[in-house]
């Protein structure tokens, strides 16, 4: 007999993640109950829950305590969650034997791409290249960028190589680049596997012309990101941020540009987000603000959304379940 599946979001981001098709395939595999369920319909939906055994949802996803989990789902045994980070929502679940199964993988594809992209942008010096045109015409702008060294045997620094990081390795072995990298969670092994030397945060930003952040968003990493690694970036060295802002120290990061303005930012993500109306990173020359667009967006939720469907049909079929997330796991990843 299929399992009693319901569809559980807050957000109206559902139909985007799951459209027609991926829906579809997702009703070949379970009995569907009718309508997407919130939070506030829990209590006139609640025979339907009492029947679920699985839910599908996506950013909006209620975060639910044990005794609710208890109340309203007792049969359930498995969240598929068409987003990334689970953080704020899985600890209750899994303490109650659910099994919770995410599609960060797929949310990481679009970062990890563009990163590269940014990666290789920064190597010829693009963003301020197209500043000193616009303000200082173009003679400016090409003395600036034939002070680098460009995308030929520099060194690249990643922080963090989780899943977005290692799919940013990965992508970087098709670049004449030195990649070092910065991961305590990670062995030099895998490290090697994916053409990346381990290397300490003073190394990577002492000696690196670019730097791309991707540590996990954890407790332990907030603020790690200071003064004394920003003061040592290289001439005409560039911070990439597409992680998280908390793990910058902002007025740090900006004493360390106005000091040396041939050093670049390009931040996807702040902290806060978006920056404080009077912060120095809306004003400074030599930082590029981008309004978190590194994630899925567009047509690219609906990969999350074909992941998910992907992995129920594993799970129901006893084949291993790669985008299972477990309690441990949660300690480290973002």
């Amino acid at each position: 007999m299929r399992k009693y599946a319901v569809w559980m979001s807050d957000s109206d981001a559902l139909t985007r993640v799951y459209p027609a098709q991926t829906r579809a395939q997702i009703a070949a595999l379970v009995a569907e109950l009718p309508g997407d369920i919130r939070r506030a319909d829990f209590a006139a939906r609640r025979a339907d829950l009492q029947r679920a055994e699985v839910i599908f949802s996506t950013w909006g996803m209620p975060a639910l305590s044990e005794a609710e989990i208890a109340e309203y789902l007792p049969n359930l045994r498995a969240v598929f969650y068409g987003a990334g980070s689970v953080q704020y929502f899985a600890r209750p679940f899994l303490s109650r034997g659910v099994r919770v199964f995410s599609a960060w993988a797929a949310n990481a594809v679009p970062v990890a791409e563009y990163a590269v992209a940014q990666i290789v942008l920064s190597g010829k010096g693009f963003y301020q290249a197209v500043r000193r045109y616009e303000r200082q015409g173009r003679e400016a702008s090409s003395a600036y960028a034939d002070s680098l060294p460009c995308n030929y045997g520099i060194r690249v620094g990643i922080l963090g190589a989780g899943m977005i990081g290692r799919m940013v390795l990965d992508r970087l072995r098709a670049y004449a680049y030195e990649v070092l990298a910065y991961d305590p969670f990670v062995s030099d092994e895998v490290l090697q596997s994916l053409g990346a030397r381990r290397a300490t945060l003073t190394e990577i930003f002492s000696t690196c012309q670019v730097v791309s952040n991707h540590v996990a968003n954890l407790p332990s990493t907030v603020g790690m990101l200071d003064y004394a690694l920003f003061s040592r970036m290289p001439r005409n060295a560039t911070f990439l941020n597409t992680g998280r802002g908390a793990q910058v120290v902002e007025a740090d990061l900006v004493r360390a540009l106005q000091e040396a303005p041939d050093r670049t930012a390009v931040l996807d993500v702040t902290f806060p987000e978006p920056p404080a109306a009077d912060s120095p990173l809306n004003a400074l020359p030599n930082v590029f603000l981008t309004p978190n667009i590194a994630g899925s967006k567009g047509r690219e939720v609906e990969r999350m959304g074909a992941y998910m469907a992907e992995e129920c049909a594993r799970w129901l079929s006893g084949a291993p379940t790669p985008y299972e997330v477990t309690l441990p796991m949660l300690e480290t990843m973002a």
